[in-house]
C-alpha cells in the first residue's frame, strides 16, 4: 500500500510525526511518502535536504486553489498512491481536495489541534473521508460528542517518538547549589504556546535558575523585548535540528510548557523521553493524557504563572523528587508513546478501511472547486487577540 502524507518537510511536530510514522509503517508493508504544495520559492531547510528522497513537491501557481488542486490530483495519480492522509488545516488546498478525489483513493484525516477552527475544518470534510485519527482523547471526545463524528470511525492515536536517540541511563542527581536549567522548546508564538508568560515566570524564580529558549516564530521579538535585563539567565538558541533535540533536552532539568492549547505536543513527549521533567499547562484530555501529575511531571492551571513558579521552586528545593519525576517521565514514554505502537494502530486503521471502506459522499466536480465554510475564515478570526486568549483560558479553566 502506498500512501501520501500531506506535509512539507519542516522543523516541526507534524513533520516529525511523518518521519517516525514512515519508518514505523514500513514493516507493515505501507510505503508512506510526503506530498507538499509550493507556490514558488520554497526550498528545504538546512539539515532536511535528505528528506527530498521521501516525497514529492508539487509546484503550483500562487493564489489559484483550483489549479493547485488539479496539479495535486495529477500528482497523486501519477505516483500511484492508494490513499492519502490529510493533516487538517496544515494546508487548505490539501485539506479540501479530499472532497474531489476519486472514490478509489483511501482517505484518512488527522486532527492535530483542539481549536474551534480545526474542528470546523474537520467537520467540513468528514463526509469525504473514510476515517478520522485524533492525536488526543480531547480531540476525539469533542468531535464525537459535539460534532457528531461516528465513534466507530474516529480513533485516538497519540503522536510518538523513537527512543533510540535518547539516553538509556537515569540522570545523576544534581546538587541543590546548582540552579535549575529550564527549557522552552517550540514555536515562539503567544496565542497557542503562551510564551509571553515566560518573562513573569523567570522573574519570580531564584537568580540561579536559567532559561533556554529554543525555536523561532512570530512573537520572538516581543518575547525578547519583554526580557531585556535578564541576561545571562536567558539564552536563545534559535531553531534546533531534529537530531540535536535529544542532547538539548538532556542538558536541561525542566521542560516548561505554558501553552493555552495543543493537540498532542511532540516536544513534551520528547522532553519526557530525555528525562527532562515537564512543568506544563493542564489541558484536559491532552497534557493529562501524557503526564500523570506528580508521578512523571507536574501540571498547573492554564494561565497561572504563579502556580508554575511554585512548582518549579519546589523542584529546585527537592532534587530527589526532580530525579524521581525524571525517571518516571522516561518510563512513561518508553511504555506508552513508542513509534511501533503508533504505527501498528495506523496500519490497522488503514487496512480496515481498505478491506471495508465505509460509504462516502459522492466526489465533487473539480470545475466547481470552492472552499466550504469550515475552511474559510470564521467570525472568531476577527476577534481581538487578547479577547481570544482570555476566552481560551476561561474555556480550559471551566
Amino acid at each position: 500500500m502506498k500512501i501520501a502524507y500531506f506535509v512539507l518537510p519542516h522543523m516541526g511536530g507534524t513533520y516529525t510525526v511523518f518521519r517516525h510514522l514512515r519508518g514505523g509503517l514500513a514493516p507493515h508493508g505501507i510505503d508512506l511518502r510526503w506530498v507538499g504544495l509550493s507556490h514558488g520559492g520554497w526550498s528545504l531547510q538546512p539539515g532536511l535536504e535528505h528528506e527530498a528522497a521521501f516525497g514529492t513537491l508539487v509546484e503550483t501557481p500562487p493564489g489559484d486553489g483550483k489549479s493547485a488542486a488539479r496539479q495535486l490530483e495529477r500528482a497523486i495519480a501519477a505516483e500511484g498512491f492508494d490513499g492519502v492522509i490529510v493533516n487538517v488545516l496544515s494546508d487548505r488546498v490539501q485539506t479540501n481536495i479530499v472532497r474531489y478525489l476519486s472514490p478509489k483513493i483511501l482517505r484518512l484525516m488527522v486532527v492535530h489541534n483542539i481549536t474551534p477552527g480545526t474542528y470546523a475544518a474537520a467537520h467540513a470534510i468528514r463526509p469525504h473521508v473514510h476515517a478520522t485519527v485524533c492525536v488526543s482523547r480531547r480531540c476525539r471526545d469533542d468531535l464525537v460528542k459535539r460534532h457528531h463524528f461516528p465513534a466507530e470511525r474516529t480513533a485516538v492515536i497519540a503522536n510518538a517518538i523513537s527512543t533510540d536517540a535518547y539516553p538509556q541511563a537515569d540522570r545523576l542527581p544534581r546538587p541543590i547549589g546548582e540552579g535549575l536549567r529550564l527549557l522552552f522548546l517550540g514555536r515562539i508564538e503567544d496565542a497557542s504556546k503562551g510564551v509571553l508568560w515566560l518573562p513573569e515566570i523567570l522573574a519570580r524564580l531564584p537568580a540561579s535558575v536559567t532559561l533556554t529558549i529554543a525555536g523561532d516564530g512570530p512573537d520572538l521579538a516581543r518575547l525578547k523585548a519583554a526580557m531585556p535585563g535578564m541576561a545571562p539567565r536567558i539564552v536563545y538558541v534559535g531553531a534546533v535540528a531534529a537530531e540535536a533535540v535529544p542532547d538539548l533536552l538532556a542538558a536541561h532539568d525542566v521542560f516548561l510548557m505554558p501553552s493555552r492549547y495543543e493537540g498532542l505536543p511532540m516536544a513534551l513527549v520528547e522532553a519526557m523521553a530525555a528525562g527532562c521533567v515537564p512543568v506544563a499547562s493542564a489541558l484536559r484530555g491532552v497534557t493529562d493524557m501524557i503526564v500523570e501529575d506528580g508521578r512523571d511531571g507536574l501540571l498547573f492551571p492554564v494561565g497561572d504563572p504563579a502556580k508554575a513558579v511554585g512548582l518549579i521552586r519546589s523542584l529546585d528545593k527537592d532534587r530527589a523528587r526532580l530525579l524521581a519525576l525524571s525517571i518516571g517521565a522516561r518510563r512513561k514514554v518508553a511504555g506508552a508513546f513508542t513509534v511501533d505502537r503508533m504505527a501498528a494502530h495506523y496500519a490497522s486503521v488503514l487496512r480496515d478501511i481498505q478491506a471495508n471502506p465505509p460509504p462516502l459522499a459522492a466526489p465533487l466536480a473539480m470545475d466547481g472547486w470552492s472552499l466550504p465554510p469550515g475552511l474559510r475564515p470564521g467570525l472568531r478570526t476577527f476577534l481581538p487577540q487578547p479577547l481570544k486568549n482570555w476566552l481560551r483560558v476561561v474555556r480550559e479553566r471551566l
